[in-house]
């Protein structure tokens, strides 16, 4: 007859193996999970701009230091540009808040940046401005807005009550390797600019495109 001693500890032994093959730190956060067709819905873009998007999962740590997964919209020809600097992002745990579709905040640009959320494609004009911004191709991308606002020449800040600290975690500088990542790859940034320092931003122009 088996003692029960016994028989607790091979109960024991069979379930310590279940336990140790999920541990919670390789659990990935879920930030974003839409299908393509739900991170556009609602654009005023035309078919030939949309034709040239796809939806990008990216994975990235936040500031909790746990590894989150998140979504972009960005136009098809910058897809390798997008998953070598998430992999480096990723690597590096340079920190990103989250990375969820506009289409979350109702296509609303500020809501966005006060969410402190990265994002591309938004079919929008530029702020104050009767130009389309690049952001309307899925050709430019804001990270960290909230940490890395745009700073205008007479001292507005956009988003309001944002503030600008290069030294905080998450905050883009010159001297930010993640900033020479972009740039190596053609990519300009917004904190090179005069007219206004747009820290969050990143553009690169795309050969040939007629919209």
């Amino acid at each position: 007859m088996i003692n029960i001693i016994e028989y607790t500890f091979f109960l024991l032994l069979l379930i310590a193996p279940i336990k140790k093959s999920t541990p919670l730190s390789n659990e990935i956060i879920v930030d974003s999970n839409l299908s393509f067709s739900q991170a556009i819905s609602g654009t005023k873009a035309p078919k030939e701009v949309t034709d040239r998007l796809i939806l990008l999962d990216v994975e990235y740590y936040s500031f909790d230091e746990k590894l989150h997964r998140g979504q972009l919209v960005i136009h098809k020809d910058l897809k390798q540009d997008i998953e070598e600097i998430f992999k480096f992002i990723k690597s590096t745990k340079f920190p990103i808040a989250k990375v969820i579709p506009i289409v979350h905040y109702n296509w609303s640009d500020n809501a966005s940046m006060l969410d402190n959320n990265t994002s591309s494609f938004n079919y929008r004009k530029v702020a104050g401005k009767s130009k389309l911004s690049n952001h309307s191709f899925g050709t430019a991308i804001d990270i960290n807005p909230f940490i890395n606002p745009a700073v205008y020449s007479d001292g507005k800040i956009s988003p309001k009550g944002a503030k600008y600290d290069p030294e905080v975690k998450g905050a883009i500088s010159s001297e930010t390797p993640l900033t020479l990542e972009f740039q190596k790859r053609g990519w300009i940034w917004g904190g090179t600019w005069n007219s206004l320092k747009d820290y969050q931003h990143f553009e690169k122009t795309v050969p040939r495109l007629k919209y």
